[in-house]
């Protein structure tokens, strides 16, 4: 998976936040956490909506039975920032809960119903975090 992350990150850069492939066309930042438990710094591309205040990113990991180490990083360390296009964002990071996250994660996979497959395939709730400017 880190090579196929380093290639879309590559082209990311080059192409003013644009990409090809699997992301073409599609919203897509690079998100920055520090490891939880190794202290070293980590960029992770995915998908985002944007919602009132800020970004939503989704822990889907494709419906795996456990959640992303990016998640786990940004438990530890809220403090974050985000390459969206070619501006550089700092954010704090909080996971939605209840209504906030049902409406999110609802309109995500009505927009993008490859995230209701992840749903299906996973038995765990599927975090939705949301990332808000730091102040």
């Amino acid at each position: 998976m880190s090579d196929w992350n380093d290639k879309v990150i590559a082209e990311f850069r080059a192409n003013g936040g644009q990409v090809g492939g699997h992301f073409a066309g599609e919203p897509l930042l690079l998100l920055h956490t520090v490891g939880a438990k190794s202290g070293q710094p980590r960029v992770h591309p995915m998908m985002y909506q944007k919602v009132d205040g800020g970004y939503a990113v989704f822990a889907s990991k494709a419906g795996a039975p456990t959640n992303p180490d990016w998640y786990h990083n940004l438990l530890a360390n809220p403090q974050t920032r985000a390459e969206i296009g070619t501006d550089t964002v700092d954010l704090v990071a909080r996971v939605a809960t209840g209504d906030e996250r049902e409406r999110i994660w609802s309109a995500q996979k009505a927009a993008y119903p490859f995230f209701a497959e992840y749903e299906r395939k996973t038995t765990r709730q599927i975090p939705v975090v949301v990332l808000e400017p730091a102040p």
